[in-house]
């Protein structure tokens, strides 16, 4: 008598942002999770938070059923602190496998271009791309490649500034460019995942015009994303 085939289970993937406590915010990552699972039917895609949000990322974990697989793919844009240590430690402790971050990458600067064109980005505008900021050398070094990459893309230098952790300060960052580029518009390009505190705090540092966070408030998870957040768990997999 032939045995029954054992059926094995892809690992959940468990998509951690960091958290915020801005509606528009929760709503906008939300959606990108939903779309992700949208995308993936087959996939248990789970949501887990490092701060503010439940549920944390053992709490997330310990609901999966029990011997069950999991993917953790960290909605950042940069391996910072939370990539190396916080997430690295529920590995340790529960197996978990952990995704890279989804920066640097291409997908993420051609939504970059795309917002800074519906900001109403001109061809002389100074451009300054506003980042989170980490106190870990390889999470600034990426937003640094994030910004010669949108450089290239749109033909001109692209310059950065940290709104915490790191130097230079936006608001510096931003003065040095209307300097150094005198009558013309500093613009900034907002390097953050979704509206919140740090995209307020952007918005405020000086720029003359600074664009929309790369989920947009009201609006489906743009393509690019859900592929990437899919690649690094594909990635992690392998």
């Amino acid at each position: 008598m032939r045995a029954a085939a054992t059926t094995v289970l892809a690992p959940a993937l468990l998509a951690v942002s960091h958290g915020t406590s801005s509606p528009s915010g929760q709503a906008a990552v939300a959606s990108l999770v939903a779309a992700v699972t949208g995308s993936r039917p087959d996939l248990s895609v789970h949501p887990g938070f490092v701060d503010v949000q439940q549920p944390d990322v053992p709490s997330a974990l310990g609901a999966l059923p029990d011997g069950r697989a999991s993917v953790v793919v960290p909605l950042l844009l940069s391996a910072g602190y939370h990539v190396h240590v916080d997430l690295a430690d529920v590995a340790d402790a529960t197996g978990a496998t952990i995704a890279r971050a989804l920066g640097p990458d291409d997908r993420l600067v051609q939504l970059l271009a795309t917002r800074l064109a519906q900001a109403g980005l001109a061809s002389e505008d100074a451009v300054v791309l506003a980042a989170a900021g980490s106190s870990d050398a390889g999470a600034v070094a990426d937003c640094i490649e994030t910004a010669r990459r949108l450089g290239a893309a749109l033909g001109r230098p692209v310059s950065v500034g940290f709104i915490s952790a790191a130097l230079p300060r936006l608001s510096d960052e931003i003065a040095t460019a209307r300097a150094a580029h005198p009558g013309r518009r500093v613009v900034v390009a907002s390097y953050l995942l979704a509206p919140g505190y740090f995209a307020g705090l952007a918005a405020s540092s000086g720029g003359d015009v600074t664009s929309g966070p790369l989920l947009a408030p009201n609006a489906p998870a743009p393509a690019e994303l859900v592929d990437l957040v899919l690649e690094r768990y594909a990635e992690a997999r392998r």
